[in-house]
């Protein structure tokens, strides 16, 4: 059986409760707000390193 993708069915329950698309979108920029700042808190040092490592590689990396 597949795997169903999360953030689509949370969209479709928000679309089903009515709401328009800005409402949503306006919904998840606060998630994502708070959403950062806790996941920051909960990495370690080691942790945080090496996602920044990965971003670096990913953004120099790249020849254009």
């Amino acid at each position: 059986m597949a795997k169903k993708n999360s953030a689509a069915v949370r969209l479709g329950k928000l679309r089903m409760k009515g709401l328009s698309k800005g409402e949503i979108q306006e919904l998840g920029r606060k998630g994502g707000l708070k959403g950062g700042k806790k996941r920051a808190a909960s990495l370690t040092k080691g942790e945080r390193s090496e996602i920044a490592k990965k971003a670096a590689a990913a953004r120099w990396g790249k020849k254009g």
